[in-house]
């Protein structure tokens, strides 16, 4: 509850420094508030927690891993937004705050045990980033992605909300484990009002992960958004809405698996098909991670097939694995569509021999994110199937294993150019933070995959 508080009032504190115009003080605020934040969620660890506020939040050991990667990431991104804001507009103490405002609500995602307080945080994190899609006014693209993300946003909250009140219609209760008893003890026999609601929800939750067939608003949003705050979406967002999934399938709807399993199943094979064939033809390196995002959905949703006592840890490595490449891919493309103004994939030719340290970088990042051996992707994808290898005949694998080869040649692609492509830029100015952030992201990647005990049993 103290990385909660702290991050809630972190904001405020920056707003007023705003206020008095101490702008220098603003990220250095902000990065000491995450730290102390982190600090506070790991001295909980193993704490013995229990549900608390009549029900309403759980800080168990699942909560602290989850919000742990969600402040560590977000700080590694705002590490790099030294010198972005400014860019855009002044007012840079606001974006900051709209950011931590975001935040608060992803750990209520990750925190909650009563569907009340799901909707609440998803609420906070949503109306926080449909201004943050838009923050570049005078960018139309910017503009349209904040209108889309808002209008298919509440549609799906919408849906999300219309899946609570029938389940709370059907069960008498929003708590996690009261709808659990429920199920177990009306084991027999569909009712409409409670299992439409779990199909409500799924579709709801679907939109909010970026999942196939409701994954349309994806690829223009993250375009159209500012790469930093893409970012923060493509990661932080994603993570906080697939831990929220999981808990909600695995504490309330698990005694009905054989009912919702095959629906997501049919969303998760279509989710990675459309994920890794649309990004194949993809001339832009940031729309080629929209697309990529969509398909790595896809291998989250794996876990929450394959329900079992280990999804969740498979979920929090493959986020975190997932989280740290991609925070280093977008990093190496805010410079290159700063410095060099385009993100197509020429704008990376020659790149080995103008920045060797940024070239390595992405290159651990798309080997990560291609599930390369040796890196947090590959060990992060292994958890996967084996959990679905598990559950399933090895059909599945081999469809997760297919899409797994398709997303090698177009990762594959940027590391070609690189290397194998005459340059046709100047050499890339690399600002220290950059350096730091990106050498941190490179070496965790690395530390994870070569010794994946480090996370692999935490939860």
């Amino acid at each position: 509850m103290t990385t909660l508080i702290i991050i809630a009032i972190l904001p405020i504190v920056l707003l007023y420094l705003g206020l008095f115009k101490a702008q220098k003080a603003l990220l250095p605020a902000t990065i000491v508030g995450l730290i102390l934040a982190m600090a506070a969620a790991v001295k909980q660890w193993n704490s013995g927690a229990f549900p608390i506020y009549h029900d309403m939040m759980l800080f168990d050991n699942f909560s602290i891993a989850f919000s742990v990667t969600a402040i560590f990431s977000t700080l590694l991104i705002l590490m790099l937004s030294k010198g972005y804001f400014e860019r855009i507009s002044m007012h840079v103490a606001e974006y900051l705050s709209i950011i931590l405002f975001s935040l608060a609500g992803i750990i209520v995602m990750v925190s909650y045990y009563n569907l009340t307080m799901l909707f609440i945080g998803i609420e906070i994190m949503s109306v926080s980033l449909y201004i943050l899609a838009g923050i570049d006014k005078k960018n139309f693209a910017s503009n349209e992605a904040s209108l889309k993300y808002f209008l298919m946003g509440a549609f799906s909250t919408g849906f999300l909300l219309f899946g609570v009140a029938l389940i709370y219609g059907a069960t008498g209760t929003f708590k996690l484990e009261g709808i659990r008893d429920w199920a177990l003890a009306h084991p027999r026999g569909i009712d409409p009002l409670f299992h439409t609601g779990i199909i409500l929800m799924i579709v709801g939750l679907c939109f909010k992960v970026g999942a196939a067939p409701f994954h349309f608003w994806t690829p223009d949003v993250y375009e159209g958004s500012p790469t930093l705050i893409t970012a923060f979406m493509s990661t932080v967002v994603k993570t906080a809405g697939f831990a929220a999934f999981l808990r909600l399938f695995a504490v309330s709807f698990g005694p009905l698996a054989d009912f919702w399993m095959p629906t997501l199943l049919v969303i998760t094979i279509l989710t990675l098909f459309v994920g890794n064939l649309t990004a194949l033809y993809q001339h832009s390196f940031k729309r080629m991670l929209a697309f990529s995002s969509i398909s790595h959905a896809g291998y989250l949703l794996f876990a929450i097939v394959a329900l079992s006592a280990v999804s969740s840890n498979a979920i929090f490595v493959y986020a975190t694995a997932y989280s740290i490449a991609s925070i280093a891919a977008f990093g190496v493309l805010i410079l290159v569509q700063q410095q060099l103004g385009s993100d197509s994939f020429e704008c990376f030719n020659g790149l080995g021999k103008r920045n060797p340290f940024l070239a390595a970088v992405l290159t651990i990042a798309m080997l990560s994110l291609a599930g390369i051996p040796l890196t947090a992707g590959f060990m992060g994808k292994f958890l996967m199937f084996s959990g679905a290898m598990a559950r399933f005949q090895i059909w599945l694998v081999i469809i997760a294993v297919i899409n797994a080869i398709i997303s090698i040649y177009y990762y594959f692609r940027v590391i070609i150019v690189m290397y194998f492509r005459s340059a046709e830029h100047d050499e890339l100015t690399v600002p220290a933070y950059y350096k730091v952030v990106l050498a941190i992201s490179a070496v965790a990647t690395l530390v994870i995959g070569i010794y994946p005990a480090f996370i692999t049993n935490l939860i």
